[in-house]
């Protein structure tokens, strides 16, 4: 019988499974802790992306409240505008309509432009002559509207311009005309050269003083003259004159009888059967402190009439009724409210805040006028706390405005999820 071997197990055989998971269990673990240093160290290091500005502002705005309605004559062609605000806009079409003595105020402009007048001066010296007084009798007996004058009576230009533009005489229109461009032709030639150089693609001169009836022009193109002819100091100086006192002739009355009237500061009236009553006007008001001039025209009133009271009243009560509708509807008030949002500013993660303007923007003008509207943003980082400035807004107009944007909030910052998400 085979003597009895006890089995033996191995110690060393018996712990080696044990052994390796430990060891498995700390190399896992080692690496999660290098992964979670790692993840926190980029989670300190990683740059923020910076923040993004989205402008939601219109380029244009309207003036609060509906549209405005100025009081257009029910005849004939009007138009109206305030510089530095806008174009009210015209009545009656664009058809080119006889102007009768309007005319004279190119006349007017252009010999001021050639011999401009200092202040405290009176301008060059005109001595009449035999030849002056011939066509002075001539346009008499055709009733044209005209003013006396005599072999040797003297003018300066001061006095040559106050009888042009005050009784409205043609007969010194065409002396005028020859003695800046020596002919009257050539003074026509260039009071078309002049009207096409402003932009008046509607007028047409056949003579300085209007009294043919193939000089026409719109009421828009006579606003567009006007404009710039007051900015000649002499030319706006004579304009809104009642009366005036001439060697010969004596004092004459202004057929503008609103001149010097409710803000009224000429500038000329026209008129004839053919053209009927026409007023070419600037209005000058003060409107919540602001100094605001309105030009208009009124042509073709009572056309037809032959009484040249009859039609130049006409012409003066048409312009008064839109003079003082326009100006009525000037007003200042808030374009751009305080808080209204201007952009949107957003994180990586889609969260946003709303800049808005940090007080009102108020501008002159009247209900449903547009206004221009700039946005400057600043460079953004990766925070944005409420009211911080993000920006200028600046509404355009008579005087641009502009205000600080703002933050409305604070932007949230981004959530610990997010950054994970965002490790790899």
């Amino acid at each position: 019988m085979s003597p009895y071997v006890p089995l033996v197990t191995s110690a060393r055989g018996s712990r080696t499974p044990r052994r390796t998971v430990v060891v498995v269990s700390l190399t896992m673990i080692a690496v999660l802790v290098v992964v979670a240093v790692a993840g926190a160290v980029r989670l300190q290091t990683e740059a923020t992306p910076v923040l993004h500005a989205q402008r939601v502002l219109p380029s244009i705005v309207r003036f609060p409240g509906g549209d405005l309605r100025p009081v257009w004559p029910t005849e004939g062609e009007a138009a109206a505008a305030v510089p530095g605000i806008g174009t009210v806009g015209a009545s009656g079409g664009e058809a080119p309509l006889p102007i009768a003595s309007v005319a004279k105020v190119m006349t007017a402009y252009l010999t001021l432009r050639a011999y401009p007048i200092a202040a405290g001066q009176r301008g060059f010296r005109v001595k009449i002559s035999a030849g002056d007084v011939a066509d002075y009798q001539q346009r008499v007996s055709e009733s044209q509207s005209t003013v006396p004058v005599a072999k040797g009576e003297v003018l300066d230009e001061a006095q040559l311009l106050e009888a042009l533009l005050i009784p409205s005489a043609n007969n010194i229109a065409a002396l005028l005309a020859n003695y800046v461009a020596g002919s009257q032709a050539a003074f026509v030639a260039r009071m078309n050269a002049t009207a096409q150089s402003l932009g008046m693609t509607h007028t047409t001169y056949t003579d300085p003083s209007g009294f043919t009836a193939s000089t026409v022009s719109t009421a828009a193109d006579q606003v567009r003259l006007a404009e710039v002819a007051m900015q000649e100091p002499e030319l706006a100086h004579i304009v809104r004159m009642r009366a005036v006192t001439l060697p010969v002739a004596g004092t004459v009355s202004n057929y503008d009888e609103l001149a010097g009237e409710d803000g009224f500061v000429g500038i000329k009236t026209g008129s004839d059967s053919e053209a009927g009553g026409c007023f070419v006007f600037a209005n000058r008001r003060v409107i919540d402190g602001h100094p605001v001039t309105v030009y208009g025209a009124v042509l073709g009133q009572d056309a037809g009439v032959s009484s040249t009271d009859v039609i130049v009243g006409a012409a003066l009560d048409a312009a008064e009724a839109l003079a003082d509708s326009v100006a009525d509807a000037i007003h200042v008030r808030a374009v751009l409210p305080k808080g209204t949002a201007i952009a949107y500013v957003t994180n990586a993660a889609g969260s946003r805040v709303v800049v808005r303007t940090s007080a009102p923007l108020t501008q002159l003008g009247w209900d449903g006028l547009h206004y221009p509207v700039s946005v400057t943003l600043l460079p953004l980082g990766t925070t944005l706390t409420a009211g911080q400035r993000v920006g200028t807004v600046t509404l355009g107009g008579t005087h641009p405005v502009s205000v600080p944007a703002v933050a409305g909030s604070t932007m949230p910052s981004l959530s610990l999820s997010y950054r994970l998400s965002h490790l790899l």
